[in-house]
């Protein structure tokens, strides 16, 4: 019998986000497998992904939409189901079109959420009221198309969920969501901290130490603003790691005279938004916070793994998937609500507790990349076998 083939999916490469550094991730853990996606912008995304068997679809060969994904909203159903697959397992990266794809005997769905622009449009369309015209102009598009293709995708989509062998997901929120959309029992396999601690550090010019950090892309339901705004009232420096179309609204917040010059971020009271960084000046940026600060609604909570890794405690919302990945009190604190007085009166509290940095690190390795990477293989395996190909599981290309 021939050797068991395996690929692997996922949505669209155009972004870098925590959904691409997974997909990253499955690429190298299965080094032999192609990578099947619709869109492929290799200056927006990882460059890692140019080391890997990168298979687009026909819409790919459209510059416009590689650069802004959304416009390929009414057309990415039929482009993926029309691209086929070429295995015999599917590991499927998925945050709405990758468990699309047909061809392959079995597949497995690791499902970042129910797709949001079906399930939870006014979140998926948000961010819209502080960017630039032409990101309006796509986003009332994209809000016009999904009105008019919304319960014909809605019911598709509901069918190829109900195609697939395995279904994962990262949190117990996600796999709550995933029993209420598609009545599906997903297995939890929390994905690891996309930022290696251990590789190498670079400053940041004109940061001192002990300043709040605040990672998180710059849409309105990540709540910056009531983090900027906690800031203002305790007069602590904060740096905002990130971009996105809410960054206008933001910078007008964080230059207020109140809370000090934006671009002095070391001063007392200064808030800076330093946009993009790369892996060595985010592992510096971790390294010297006092604490990190999350008030965004997450399906997953990961920088505070990113942070924990470092011993960095945090203050984040006490739902979603921040109550998979901090401890109340041991590695951090809840906050009830996205409130600047809540935020601000946790953040005092954090500041003047002495955190075990042993604890936090300790409750990090949990979610390690080498757990991540044994499951799925497992689970990988396990499907070969169903296909009666268990003596040859082994031979799967593994590194």
């Amino acid at each position: 019998m021939s050797k068991p083939t395996v690929a692997i999916a996922h949505d669209y490469l155009t972004q870098r986000g925590g959904a691409e550094r997974v997909a990253l991730t499955m690429a190298q853990a299965f080094p032999d497998a192609p990578l099947y996606t619709s869109l492929y912008d290799q200056d927006g995304t990882f460059p890692e992904f140019s080391r890997c068997d990168v298979r687009t679809s026909r819409l790919d060969r459209s510059r416009v939409l590689r650069s802004h994904h959304r416009l390929a909203l009414p057309l990415l159903a039929r482009a993926v189901e029309e691209q086929p697959i070429e295995a015999d397992v599917l590991l499927a990266s998925s945050s709405g079109w990758a468990h699309r794809y047909r061809g392959a005997q079995r597949t497995v769905v690791y499902c970042y959420a129910p797709a949001r622009w079906l399930y939870q449009q006014d979140r998926y369309l948000s961010g819209a009221a502080g960017s630039a015209i032409r990101d309006r102009v796509r986003t009332r598009l994209a809000a016009t198309a999904l009105r008019a293709l919304g319960p014909g995708l809605r019911s598709s989509d509901i069918d190829a969920a109900a195609r697939a062998h395995t279904y994962l997901t990262t949190s117990t929120e996600m796999r709550r969501m995933i029993k209420e959309v598609y009545g599906i029992d997903a297995e939890i396999v929390p994905p690891p901290p996309a930022v290696d601690a251990h590789g190498p550090l670079r400053a940041v010019p004109g940061l001192r130490p002990g300043y709040l950090l605040c990672v998180a892309r710059l849409l309105p339901y990540k709540n910056v603003d009531v983090v900027v705004a906690a800031a203002r009232r305790l007069k602590v420096p904060l740096v905002v790691v990130g971009e996105g179309p809410d960054r206008g609204r933001l910078e007008r917040l964080a230059s207020d005279d109140l809370i000090g010059p934006a671009d002095t971020p070391g001063r007392r009271g200064g808030v800076h938004l330093l946009g993009r960084v790369d892996d060595e000046e985010l592992r510096w940026l971790y390294a010297n916070a006092a604490l990190l600060v999350a008030t965004s609604y997450e399906d997953y909570g990961l920088t505070p793994l990113e942070g924990g890794a470092f011993g960095l405690a945090s203050v984040t919302l006490g739902t979603g998937g921040y109550l998979d990945t901090v401890i109340d009190g041991v590695t951090g604190l809840y906050v009830g609500a996205p409130d600047r007085d809540l935020v601000a009166s946790a953040v005092e509290s954090a500041l003047e507790r002495s955190w075990d940095e042993s604890k936090i690190r300790s409750h990090v390795q949990k979610f390690s990349r080498g757990a991540f990477v044994d499951r799925l293989r497992t689970i990988v395996a396990r499907e070969t076998q169903v296909l009666g190909a268990s003596d040859h599981s082994e031979q799967i290309g593994f590194s």
